[in-house]
């Protein structure tokens, strides 16, 4: 009679490095607030797309809202993203009064069409109070706010607006574009056909274009 050969050890389960946990949960949470929104994103659901027992994720965030927090900021980086990533479509040199005003025009559009395009991470984008979204004191500042404000300063290099006209007028515009993309988003616009998206779009284009010069 033989002795049967003793089972093999299972192998030690790796663990996952720290940073990779975290950075796994904050794109969970991405990807659940752009399915959902911000109201999708739970620490559960995270833990479970990453693989890992819902109580990992209390040793990278203290409670739900500090993940939210991490997603709001992944949110608003893409929105920036989409944004830079249309300025540089136009072409002209800086100071060029025609460049200048395209430019403005394509951070609207861009940010317009993320709404249109990414509803749940544009809301996911504002869902908590937070200071990047209110731009940077110093420094370049790559929030959608922080490149509304360069574009504003490049219309007074060229000459299109005034310096006195200049001061604080980033916020009146982000509010109209603001509210457009919400509108048409998740407001009373909502079912407006693609043809007629496009015509709201261009005419608070052409709303802030014109306001900039009266």
């Amino acid at each position: 009679m033989t002795t049967a050969d003793p089972a093999p050890e299972a192998p030690p389960r790796r663990r996952r490095p720290r940073g990779d946990v975290r950075a796994g949960l904050v794109a969970a949470g991405v990807e659940l607030a752009r399915a959902g929104g911000p109201d999708a994103v739970v620490l559960r659901e995270a833990t479970r797309a990453v693989g890992v027992v819902p109580n990992a994720a209390y040793r990278h965030f203290a409670d739900r809202d500090e993940l939210l927090a991490e997603v709001c900021s992944a949110a608003m980086l893409e929105l920036a993203d989409r944004m830079t990533a249309e300025i540089a479509k136009v072409r002209g040199k800086r100071g060029n009064p025609t460049a200048a005003q395209r430019r403005l025009g394509a951070i609207g559009t861009a940010y317009m069409r993320f709404a249109h395009e990414e509803p749940g991470l544009f809301a996911a984008a504002y869902a908590l109070p937070q200071q990047h979204a209110y731009g940077a004191a110093d420094g370049p500042d790559r929030t959608p706010l922080g490149l509304l404000r360069a574009a504003l300063d490049e219309l007074v290099e060229a000459g299109v607006l005034t310096p006195e006209r200049r001061e604080g007028i980033e916020y009146p515009i982000w509010s109209t574009v603001h509210g457009t993309a919400t509108l048409t988003t998740h407001g009373p616009l909502r079912d407006l056909t693609e043809s007629q998206l496009r015509q709201v779009e261009a005419r608070t284009l052409a709303f802030i274009s014109n306001s900039l010069t009266q």
